[in-house]
């Protein structure tokens, strides 16, 4: 492991000093083994990691590239840790969607234009009459989504997309008294609607801190549980 973590720390600073460009064609296995000083096993290894984080493409029949290395790009490869986290580290993740999304909902207040609330009410109507938490799930993620996409800022999207993924939210929703659950969620979404479509930035990131706050703890009361039974 410490060859090939030697071996994904030479890539990356090739690509730090610009030796290798995003979008560039790394040289054959063996020369840049010989140019890194790595054995050709340890390189292949570093390849896939990298590969797997986006930092770099394999283009069948063609080599390996290194990606565009955009920030909302990279971030992708995070979706698995989110999907797959639970307890404490679920908790985390919610606690930065808490930081991140209130002042990205409050942004967006003085951004979105008559067009795109309406879209939103269109989203909230259809939210109502899911037969299915799937069905909701996918529409409370387009909620949120298209909130921040009015910010214009991917990265912040991505992020925020990451730290909420649809597994982590139907395993919450599941997790609780459904009926209960879901007429509050519609509730919370209705107070940051109108907030938006007053364009009032501190009480659209007020309705967005409860909602995400409502969330938090629900899971962290969850979470105590677990871990004293």
């Amino acid at each position: 492991m410490a060859l090939t973590d030697e071996a994904i720390g030479k890539i990356k600073q090739m690509i730090i000093t610009g030796e290798l460009a995003p979008g560039s064609r790394l040289a054959r296995e063996e020369v840049l083994a010989g140019q890194l000083g790595l054995s050709r096993n340890s390189l292949r290894e570093a390849v896939r990691a990298l590969t797997a984080m986006g930092i770099l493409v394999a283009r069948q029949g063609d080599g390996t590239y290194v990606s565009s290395l955009e920030p909302h790009l990279l971030l992708e490869s995070l979706s698995f840790a989110a999907d797959v986290s639970q307890g404490r580290t679920a908790l985390q993740l919610l606690q930065v969607r808490r930081l991140l999304e209130p002042p990205a909902t409050a942004c967006a207040a003085t951004l979105l234009r008559p067009q795109d609330n309406q879209a939103l009410r269109g989203i909230l109507d259809r939210a109502r009459l899911a037969a299915t938490v799937d069905e909701f799930v996918a529409l409370d993620i387009d909620f949120h989504l298209r909130i921040v996409e009015a910010v214009g800022n991917p990265v912040l999207t991505m992020l925020l997309r990451v730290l909420s993924t649809r597994t982590q939210r139907v395993r919450i929703i599941r997790g609780t008294q459904i009926e209960r659950t879901l007429e509050s969620v519609h509730q919370e979404h209705e107070d940051i609607l109108r907030a938006l479509q007053s364009r009032d930035a501190l009480l659209a990131a007020s309705a967005a801190t409860v909602h995400v706050a409502a969330v938090e703890r629900w899971l962290e009361a969850n979470t105590i549980t677990e871990e004293t039974a």
